[in-house]
């Protein structure tokens, strides 16, 4: 069928489709809305948008940089080079969009930017409207953000687009035989700053050479947060002088693998629990899982604090500092959507330990290679790991350093983007 249409009018069906596609999640983001949270917040930070953004836009003169991230974990990659531009450009205006209320929520009230609001859908009016609108010099998108209508009227206005913490995996759609549009978008893109080698020759491969392996500035942000972490003297209180296993980001599967090592734990250790997710329903369901120890972070007081067993932090925004206190790490999300971040452990020397669903990320595989992370299967595999580690002193400390200079090792992309955008600025 494509074989006997014209170019020009198989990218017009594809746009189509695209358009229709976005269309779709929207109207499907509007129905789930009356019943679920995180839809009803989406909808609704999205009413007078546009009003709100060009009453600022009107209201100063300066240049705009624009900084879209999908959440909060790509907030977290592009804060680093956020707050060097901010640094460096004080005579420019800093515009930061979420699409997700995960990150939008959690990061509304930052103040390394000038305005900070959700990005309307990728519709063809939205992004026309938008771009328009900001004008902005310089546009960059975090990791896996690809919205075509909003690229497609940056490159119409001649507006430079850079990609940062981007990484490529083959099975990704831009690599397959029915691809070929999709990496059409991707040739819109002024350049790419690419986690690994790897990610650059499957864009090379495609014929995309405006890329540049600069790293993951995930490391220059976990390395900045070790230098300066928030102090919290209830937490140090609960410490004393035990150790410390810290759950961090975890799922009901995670906090099983937790309950279960618990019946069998050492007297000197103590767990402090991060859920992922901090609803009333999955907080007591933690409690249950471990009757009579546990004390909620908003509750505790010092006193409170040094008698408790298990402390759960019931609030987002303080796991990064939280792992200074700890000194093992279980990090969630590797029996289901995918490990979180381990980096924000390690940074602070924490021997990690995290689930089967890991692979696709680089960071795991490789600090477990190392013999700073511990890949575990299930509940006896995590047990006996943990115990192992946990009775050698002399292989913690090993762990612990290997950590520690991994992070090291792979610190400086922000310097690198950062060189490579004044051209832009």
């Amino acid at each position: 069928m494509e074989l006997l249409l014209r170019p020009t009018t198989i990218t017009r069906i594809k746009m189509i489709f695209y358009n229709l596609a976005v269309k779709a999640y929207s109207s499907l983001i509007f129905t789930a809305s009356g019943f679920n949270t995180k839809a009803k917040l989406w909808i609704n930070g999205r009413k007078n948008l546009f009003e709100h953004l060009q009453d600022w836009v009107f209201n100063d003169d300066r240049p705009i940089i624009w900084m879209h991230c999908a959440s909060l974990g790509e907030f977290e990659q592009g804060r680093p080079v956020l707050e060097e531009i901010q640094f460096k450009h004080p005579d420019h205006r800093i515009l930061l969009t979420f699409f997700s209320p995960s990150g939008f929520e959690v990061r509304k009230n930052y103040s390394g930017a000038d305005f900070i609001c959700y990005l309307p859908a990728d519709t063809p009016f939205n992004a026309e409207h938008f771009v328009t609108m900001v004008k902005p010099k310089l546009t960059i998108f975090v990791k896996y953000e690809f919205w075509f209508n909003y690229i497609k009227e940056l490159k119409a206005a001649n507006l430079p687009i850079v990609i940062i913490s981007a990484i490529f995996r083959p099975e990704q759609h831009f690599f397959k035989w029915y691809g070929a549009w999709f990496k059409k978008q991707l040739s819109l893109i002024n350049r790419f700053y690419v986690q690994n080698q790897s990610s650059a020759d499957l864009l090379n491969k495609i014929g995309i050479d405006h890329v540049i392996v600069s790293g993951d500035t995930r490391f220059d942000r976990v390395k900045e947060v070790a230098k300066n972490p928030k102090q919290y003297p209830i937490i140090e209180a609960f410490k004393a002088n035990s150790k410390i296993l810290i759950g961090g980001s975890t799922w009901p599967p995670d906090e099983a693998l937790l309950a279960e090592l618990w019946k069998s734990t050492p007297d000197n250790l103590k767990l402090i629990i991060a859920p992922h997710l901090i609803d009333e329903e999955h907080l007591k369901s933690i409690e249950q899982a471990f009757p009579g120890s546990t004390l909620r972070l908003s509750k505790a007081d010092n006193d409170s604090a040094r008698k408790a067993k298990i402390l759960i932090v019931d609030s987002i925004g303080h796991l990064s500092h939280i792992y200074q206190y700890g000194d093992f790490a279980l990090i969630g999300g590797g029996f289901g959507v995918g490990t979180h971040n381990i980096l924000e452990a390690a940074t602070f020397g924490l021997p990690v330990f995290f689930g089967p669903n890991h692979t696709k990320f680089q960071e795991t595989t490789e600090l477990a290679q190392l013999g700073g992370a511990f890949p575990i299967n299930n509940s006896t595999e995590f047990t006996k790991a943990f115990q192992d580690l946990f009775n050698n002193p002399i292989n913690q400390t090993i762990a612990s350093k290997t950590c520690r200079d991994y992070i090291a090792k792979n610190t400086g992309a922000t310097e690198i983007i950062l060189s490579g955008i004044e051209s832009y600025l």
